[in-house]
């Protein structure tokens, strides 16, 4: 781990060195169900926190069962908040695109919509053309099969998903049997948990201790 840049102070007189605020970067990108992905970018060193999240539609404030009927336009999305001395904007998208299909337009499994696409989101012209760099670079390489489907899309506007959304798969694994039963347990245990476990293994090196 790279040390954090330190500052000098003082303390009742005395000269004490502190680490400064790390600095923080931030980046939203859509694979799926935001339960498997939030569930690993959490897990990676150098990611401070990843939120479940809504993004690229044209409702405002959409809720969870608006997403779900196709209709607002968003995606279902991460926001990474990342410290950029520890891992990359590059290897943040490099895992994100090893760790979904981006071949399949608007699918993700079994799950169907325009909900579950693919997507990068960008907030600078800089940005937009790395996230296609990166893009063209893997399709050039035929890593699939089928050509990448991946959109950049500007991020006008990010809205946090509900509460209930946050860490749902940790909620998920501390929960009773009854309490499992009224959270998706089949989807849980079928889908999130075994994708996650994959991740775990391919990234062992690069999870947080």
């Amino acid at each position: 781990m790279l040390a954090a840049p330190f500052f000098w102070t003082q303390i009742n007189g005395i000269r004490v060195v502190r680490k400064s605020k790390m600095a923080e970067e931030s980046l939203v990108i859509g694979g799926g169900c935001f339960w498997c992905t939030e569930a690993m970018f959490n897990e990676l060193r150098g990611v401070i926190r990843a939120e479940s999240g809504y993004a690229g539609g044209h409702t405002k404030n959409p809720t969870y069962q608006q997403i779900c009927s196709g209709t607002t336009g968003h995606a279902e999305v991460i926001r990474i908040v990342f410290d950029p001395e520890q891992i990359s904007s590059d290897d943040l998208v490099a895992i994100h695109m090893a760790t979904h299909d981006p071949t399949t337009l608007n699918q993700q499994g079994g799950d169907f919509g325009t909900q579950y696409r693919s997507c990068l989101f960008y907030t600078t012209e800089q940005e937009r053309d790395r996230f296609r760099e990166i893009l063209d670079d893997l399709n050039s390489q035929n890593i699939w099969p089928n050509p990448i489907v991946t959109t950049t899309e500007p991020l006008c506007e990010y809205y946090p998903a509900e509460d209930y959304h946050q860490n749902y798969l940790k909620k998920f694994e501390s929960a009773g049997t009854l309490q499992k039963m009224g959270m998706n347990a089949g989807y849980c245990s079928g889908v999130v948990a075994p994708k996650v476990a994959k991740f775990r293994k391919q990234y062992f090196d690069r999870l947080k201790t």
